[in-house]
């Protein structure tokens, strides 16, 4: 017996029967002939996740706040890092399939647009129908890494990405805690965030949230995280208490008022918005300009896909540098 196969028949032995053994996966969309000796298939789509480009191109994508000033404003990749963070917690705590969770957890947000929910909102504009960057974040590990043959994920690891946002419900507890732990990663680290801007202080939280869930950015955490693992205990649904959750529920209603909503937070939006419609309309019109691999992506699914894919793709610097390089002259001298 190989150290993969002691760890899928430790799996069966001390998870949850909620959980999801590796033994146990659907499979993957391409079966694999050989398996690792030492990973089960949800820590090998880990690593396909952590090793491929749209996951290092998360360190360099707005999350909130648009070019700010200072090195400690989370970014696309930090948000990740915290959601699994928080997402193995409580999944350790619940007896569940840690590795599952972390997979899905790195994965979720590889299809936003840089620019945050400002680039989406742009390309819903644009396109007519609506643009979801769950939708896209499949697509990427589907369709558009690793040369256009994707990293082959397991189904379990590739519907928790599907179903960490939108109408569709995770099929899966471990999918269920990252939808959850995305929420409580995002609202607390934009406080986080917004205080540094000086756009909010820990005082302005209304007392009726703070009250219960906390005065500073640790105390939220830890409460929403306990309390999540305490209502759900053995059962099969991942809850939180009803207090808990409605204190939540506010605390997300404050956060678009007094920040996601706020100029200073917003200021540039209007400016983001615009370089990704400009980008999309000058690659539907000069397709010759697509990378190559966005051309053959034009052939198979057409032009608008695979402009929407490569714009989807860029880093927040790689847009302007491409709407810069487009349409601002380059510098000139002229000799005497």
């Amino acid at each position: 017996m190989n150290i993969r196969e002691q760890i899928e028949k430790e799996e069966l032995q001390r998870l949850s029967v909620h959980a999801v053994k590796a033994c146990q996966s659907k499979g993957r969309p391409n079966p694999e002939d050989e398996e690792s000796d030492v990973r089960t298939c949800f820590q090998k789509d880990t690593d396909r996740i952590v090793h491929c480009k749209s996951f290092r191109r998360l360190m360099h994508k707005t999350q909130v706040f648009l070019q700010p000033e200072g090195d400690h404003y989370r970014t696309r990749m930090t948000h990740t890092i915290e959601v699994s963070r928080i997402a193995r917690t409580i999944t350790r705590a619940l007896n569940l399939n840690e590795d599952l969770t972390e997979a899905i957890a790195l994965g979720h947000d590889l299809g936003h647009t840089p620019f945050g929910h400002a680039g989406e909102y742009a390309l819903r504009d644009i396109l007519g129908y609506p643009y979801n960057h769950n939708e896209q974040s499949l697509r990427v590990v589907d369709s558009l890494e690793n040369s256009g043959r994707g990293l082959n994920l397991s189904y379990e690891v590739r519907s928790g990405i599907l179903t960490h946002t939108g109408d569709t419900p995770p099929q899966t507890m471990e999918a269920a805690i990252v939808r959850h732990s995305d929420r409580i990663a995002y609202i607390n680290h934009d406080i986080d965030d917004a205080i540094r801007a000086g756009i909010l202080t820990n005082a302005d939280i209304p007392y009726e949230i703070s009250s219960v869930l906390g005065s500073s950015h640790s105390e939220r955490i830890n409460t929403l995280v306990m309390d999540m693992i305490a209502a759900t205990g053995t059962g099969s649904t991942v809850q939180m208490h009803e207090d808990v959750a409605e204190a939540m529920e506010q605390l997300h209603e404050f956060m678009f008022e007094n920040v996601y909503r706020n100029p200073i937070a917003k200021g540039e939006e209007v400016k983001a918005k615009e370089i990704v419609k400009i980008l999309f309309v000058y690659y539907t019109e000069h397709p010759d300009q697509l990378p190559r691999e966005y051309r053959a992506i034009m052939e198979r699914d057409g032009l608008e896909r695979a402009v929407v894919d490569y714009i989807a793709g860029m880093t927040d610097k790689y847009a302007v540098y491409k709407f810069s390089e487009i349409y601002i002259p380059s510098a000139w001298s002229v000799k005497d």
